[in-house]
């Protein structure tokens, strides 16, 4: 999966810039707001659609560019990246583990804005959404729009995506 030639020249960005910010982000954020120190790996070249037992928090993009930030993760892992946020232990998939990956994906849409617009003013990012369950597909705008980059921290892996396009 690759950012298309027009979200890679309007933007002056390449694809492997892109991929930089989106984990320069994830670990600011989850350093300071989660207390873990992520891996990141090598950006996915094929989609990944079929999640089980996963949270996967999203906000959208639009303005200048229309697009989805998302993050998908085993609910193991949303566990405990929801007790490390609020400093208690959480041990079932609720509201909070709910309101932590929407907070999650909106920090990060967060910071996908300030890069790709001036100074935030021309991208705008939608309420987070938060969808779970056993067995769930999430399907792309388009699979040549998106950047899929895998992270661990302590042997557990999720991803974080970034779908993009420019907008007229």
């Amino acid at each position: 999966m690759t950012l298309n030639e027009t979200v890679v020249n309007s933007s002056n960005l390449h694809e492997e810039q892109i991929a930089g910010y989106v984990i320069t982000a994830a670990k600011e954020v989850f350093t300071t707001m989660v207390m873990m120190d992520l891996d990141d790996h090598y950006p996915l070249r094929e989609p990944v659609s079929k999640l089980q037992c996963s949270i996967t928090g999203m906000v959208g993009l639009a303005g200048i560019y229309s697009g989805i930030l998302s993050i998908h993760c085993p609910q193991t892992l949303a566990l405990r990246i929801t007790s490390n946020m609020l400093g208690m232990d959480v041990d079932e998939v609720g509201e909070d583990v709910n309101d932590a990956l929407g907070e999650i994906a909106n920090m990060l849409g967060g910071h996908v804005k300030q890069v790709l617009s001036k100074g935030g003013l021309d991208l705008n990012l939608s309420i987070p959404t938060v969808i779970s369950g056993e067995s769930y597909t999430v399907n792309c705008m388009s699979d040549k729009d998106c950047v899929i980059i895998p992270f661990s921290w302590n042997n557990e892996k999720f991803l974080v995506g970034l779908t993009l396009r420019k907008e007229c």
